[in-house]
């Protein structure tokens, strides 16, 4: 991974935390581990509920296996899915196949123009599109399972594991406020500064807001990753979604290197841009890093792809032009191309002498460095 990650530590041998956490689980007792979790689903059970785990659910090919595994384990569970904000064609039939699997499915969003409000502030106040979607994947299956009394959330993995976190987040097992607070969609904006700062009313934000002290007090749930349990491979993820129904994307995908996840939203091409403006990689360094680490592909090998794949001005995605997208948060071409610009981090791209950012004829920008050894 590279250093300009957030949270990125390297040890004296130059060797990323990512890399470190992937060795480290191959140490772990992972029979341990699942005696651990089978206790949890023991207590789970002991209840008297229709459903008994809430897994937040995109329809994607981590929720998919999310899903199976739960049934295979003997839980009922309803997947909860804070519709996607811009949402592909792909991404409606892979959430109705696990209707056709055969489990009960809620889908819960903000109208769609205080939604596009949002998209807009996201994006033009901290460079994130995507802050309604991030924030409502944590928000929305919380109150579900308060209001239907549901004892466990079961998410997927601690990306902190996966892309590299602090150490002390490598062996947390429980998702709360805290790790939303420091990790998760409770970072950025807050919708007491929606409410105070734009045109916005709080009743309007009520997807967005996390239940208080209080409300948690009422009911004793316990939020919790099922990659701390066990070994998390997200290539088997999809496997696995495969033979029960989940379909990929054709052909290749904008940025990316895999062609089975971030497909159900056309506004991940920019989201991804933007992390790319702020830190010099994207979507594909995530990708190729997770090959390399499992012996996929060679680092070499990944870094030439990462320069032919990453970082090229989001004219579309998914086949969806970039004036088709923003047109529905109501920003222009030019305008966005500000926001661009304003949002970069001028350290990790080519500038003139001036320091304005040179730019190729696509638009896309010169990134200095690719590989920490530079």
């Amino acid at each position: 991974m590279p250093n300009t990650r957030p949270d990125q530590i390297f040890d004296g041998n130059g060797v990323c935390n990512a890399c470190l956490s992937f060795l480290r689980n191959k140490k772990i007792d992972w029979n341990k581990r699942f005696e651990e979790f089978s206790e949890i689903l023991k207590e789970v059970k002991t209840l008297n509920n229709k459903w008994n785990c809430v897994i937040p659910s995109s329809g994607g090919k981590d929720s998919t296996y999310q899903a199976l595994r739960a049934r295979e384990l003997g839980l009922n569970p309803v997947l909860v899915t804070a519709t996607t904000c811009d949402l592909s064609i792909i991404g409606r039939k892979n959430i109705e196949n696990l209707k056709d699997n055969g489990f009960d499915t809620v889908e819960i969003s903000n109208n769609n123009i205080t939604r596009a409000k949002l998209n807009k502030i996201g994006l033009e106040t901290i460079g994130d599109i995507a802050w309604p979607e991030h924030v409502s994947i944590f928000t929305t299956p919380i109150k579900f399972a308060l209001k239907f009394r549901i004892p466990l959330i079961l998410y997927g993995e601690n990306p902190q594991i996966e892309y590299g976190g602090p150490k002390k987040s490598l062996n947390n097992s429980i998702l709360d406020r805290a790790w939303l607070e420091e990790f998760g969609g409770l970072i950025g904006l807050r919708v007491n500064d929606l409410v105070e700062n734009f045109d916005l009313k709080k009743s309007e934000l009520e997807v967005y807001t996390y239940p208080t002290k209080d409300e948690l007090s009422e009911f004793k749930i316990k939020s919790i990753f099922l990659g701390y349990y066990e070994n998390w491979d997200s290539i088997r993820n999809f496997k696995e979604a495969e033979k029960r129904g989940f379909k990929k994307n054709e052909n290749s995908l904008e940025g990316c290197y895999f062609n089975f996840e971030k497909i159900d939203n056309y506004q991940h091409g920019i989201h991804d841009y933007f992390k790319f403006l702020k830190f010099g990689f994207g979507r594909a360094t995530d990708q190729l890093s997770y090959c390399v680490r499992r012996g996929l592909i060679s680092r070499d090998e990944a870094i030439q792809k990462v320069k032919q794949i990453e970082g090229k001005f989001p004219s579309s995605y998914l086949g969806k032009s970039l004036k088709e997208i923003l047109n529905k948060i109501k920003i222009s071409e030019k305008d966005f191309i500000k926001i661009c610009d304003k949002f970069t981090n001028k350290k990790i791209f080519k500038c003139d002498q001036k320091g304005d950012l040179i730019k190729d004829e696509s638009g896309s920008l010169i990134k200095l460095i690719y590989d920490n050894n530079d």
